[in-house]
């Protein structure tokens, strides 16, 4: 069984009671929040190394590794890691994209991460607020302009909405 649908079992399976699941994604967070601070502390640098490395380089277990690289997996330059298939000897690369993991971390409402201090070095505080108000815009959904009967017909046909496309609706 790969690593990733052994993390996913646990964490989000019915093997856990609530109790256990509640204790799993604390320790969880707190392991997150800490290889984070260390990535964010040096932006630019690429981190590599199979899954197994990299969870003794952030002290950790390769489960919670494995867990880390999924939801990381999609704020990272150009390329994403084989997380559906990987195993412990499996090569991964972790070169973040500054503005999409802060997006995600938003999306993600990860109060704890997009909040970090690292950020003030990282990007400024425009560009923060920027990117929080363009993802939570993401999420709301806008109905457009009512039309009228009388209304002129949004063709553009110069007729009134009711004797154009009106007739259809």
């Amino acid at each position: 069984m790969a690593l990733l649908e052994t993390w996913r079992n646990l964490a989000y399976g019915d093997g856990l009671n609530d109790k256990k699941k509640e204790e799993l994604w604390s320790g969880y967070f707190q392991i997150e929040k800490g290889i984070y601070e260390q990535i964010l502390a040096d932006p630019t640098r690429v981190i590599t190394g199979t899954v197994k490395e990299l969870a003794e380089k952030y002290n950790t277990e390769i489960l919670i590794m494995t867990g880390f690289l999924d939801g990381i997996n999609e704020s990272l330059k150009g390329y994403e890691n084989p997380i559906d298939t990987m195993e412990e000897d499996t090569e991964v690369k972790i070169e973040i994209d500054p503005e999409k993991l802060y997006y995600n971390m938003v999306e993600a409402k990860a109060k704890w991460l997009y909040e970090l201090p690292q950020w003030d070095s990282i990007l400024t505080p425009e560009k923060r607020k920027e990117l929080y108000k363009a993802q939570k815009a993401s999420g709301t959904v806008r109905k457009g302009k009512k039309i009228f009967p009388n209304d002129p017909c949004p063709c553009g046909s110069g007729k009134k909405y009711k004797k154009c496309c009106g007739k259809n609706a």
